[in-house]
């Protein structure tokens, strides 16, 4: 466990963030467009229009976490959020690998957010079909665009993240209104069915909850900034439960919405049903003002995601729990900003943009996904072990009597969840992409073990006192 000490002055961040900016940071991290449009098609081939329950399922989860996290991040509020909290329940171990799978996925997810966002930006521009060189060009634009906006400073992140707050929020909740007021094709009850009217049956709807896992997760986005918040033991815990809170009822708003709207449910999986519905409704001409929404939706998205995993190495780094600990862990600038994890993030997105395309990033990019409930898991199931030795110790926000049993279910299910959404699917795919998630899970795992029992164990200091109580 990590033992008391003192903090090194060059090493302490410089106050940007208020409760405001900082939920504004987490909403943009899960952002309703990407948590609904990238997955929409995905549901609605694995279980019909009733994969609209697997968003209520999938919330309902992850708000239980998020409360888990709330209490864990008001009792350690300290830069790195899952990291820190894996560290403190556990040992430094579970902090350690915790980080590994948050880095490496979050890293992977920024190249996917990249490269889609460059995707719409093209079709905006008039390029109807374009290329994968113009595709990768332009994903390495936003890419480095993305990057400086967050090594500039706290400032125009903030900015950037709350104006496309407000599009996203705007355009989502005013396009799922006029849907739902003038273009209904179908009854309430197509909720309820499955594929092509079937009941919604159990593998189906489990298939559903998978894919929607990826909806409702960068929400401890607030947690990875907690030492620039001005009160981070009160306000990060309000900011990641109401951000995923406040993502998760508009996303399930405009889901309905469209699935309510979807003109021809049984032929609606042969193409992009979201494009198709749209231009069936208002024509051709929605077509460009929608995809620069989810321009602005997955480049939000982006500047969040990076700012939360150049945290997370950052933290690691100032615990000499990474090789080159030493560049990583630096601040820069007046406003002390962690730079150098910054850059490292847009190297490895990168490289992964370059991959783009082919065999190895389709596998790559399905780690995602569970390299966030890995790295969820590891601090609730800490936080689970202490009520259950009955040595856990509330901080400022807690859950009072519920604490115990909200984590005890909360470990439930990101365990159920780990296991539905890394197990095979039985698709027309390639085998290596039915297996992806089990065999890029193994190669993280030997990976980092070896780094951890050949480096890091002997150099991880935990130097950092509880300074909540």
């Amino acid at each position: 466990m990590p033992t008391t000490g003192t903090i090194d002055e060059s090493q302490v961040l410089r106050k940007g963030f208020n409760l405001r900016s900082a939920t504004a940071l987490a909403f943009a991290d899960v952002s309703p467009i990407v948590a609904l449009y990238a997955i929409f098609t995905l549901g609605l081939l694995a279980a019909g229009p009733g994969f609209w329950w697997a968003f209520p399922i999938v919330l309902t989860g992850q708000l239980l976490v998020a409360c888990v996290f709330g209490e864990l991040a008001s009792r350690w509020p300290y830069e790195g959020s899952v990291y820190q909290w894996a560290r403190h329940v556990h040992g430094p171990g579970a902090g350690w690998f915790s980080a590994w799978a948050y880095m490496w996925g979050l890293t992977i997810a920024l190249s996917a957010l990249s490269y889609g966002a460059a995707g719409f930006l093209l079709q905006a521009l008039g390029m109807d079909e374009p290329g994968t060189i113009a595709t990768t060009a332009a994903a390495l634009g936003i890419l480095a665009f993305g990057s400086f906006a967050n090594i500039v400073g706290r400032g125009t992140l903030k900015v950037l993240v709350i104006a496309s707050l407000i599009c996203e929020v705007l355009a989502s909740v005013v396009l799922g209104t006029v849907l739902l007021a003038f273009y209904r094709e179908n009854p309430v009850s197509v909720l309820f069915d499955g594929i092509g009217g079937a009941p919604l049956l159990g593998a189906p709807l489990l298939a559903a909850t998978a894919y929607v896992g990826w909806s409702f997760v960068g929400f401890e986005a607030a947690g990875s900034i907690a030492e620039e918040v001005e009160r981070p033991e009160r306000d990060v815990p309000k900011a990641l439960i109401f951000a995923l809170a406040a993502v998760g009822a508009i996303v399930m708003y405009s889901a309905a919405g469209l699935i309510l709207a979807i003109p021809d449910l049984k032929a609606a999986a042969d193409g992009d049903p979201v494009a198709d519905t749209l231009v069936h409704h208002f024509g051709s001409g929605i077509g460009r003002p929608l995809l620069v929404v989810f321009v602005i939706g997955f480049v939000a998205s982006f500047l969040a995601v990076q700012a939360a995993v150049s945290r997370v190495i950052w933290a690691s780094a100032r615990d000499k729990a990474l090789p080159g600990s030493g560049v990583l862990g630096r601040l820069a600038f007046a406003e002390r900003l962690p730079v150098n994890a910054i850059l490292l993030t847009a190297v490895g997105a990168t490289v992964f943009v370059l991959l783009s395309g082919s065999a190895l990033y389709s596998i790559l990019v399905n780690f995602t996904t569970i390299g966030f409930y890995v790295a969820f898991g590891l601090p609730v199931w800490g936080s689970a072990l202490q009520h259950l030795r009955g040595t856990w110790r509330p901080g400022t926000f807690s859950l009072g009597r519920f604490s115990a049993p909200v984590t005890y279910v909360a470990t439930v299910w990101l365990a159920a969840q780990t296991v539905n959404i890394i197990w095979p699917r039985d698709t027309t795919e390639p085998w290596y992409i039915d297996w992806s998630m089990v065999i890029t899970f193994s190669v993280v795992a030997v990976a980092g073990s070896v780094l951890y029992l050949a480096y890091a164990r002997r150099r991880i200091m935990p130097r950092y006192a509880d300074r909540v109580g």
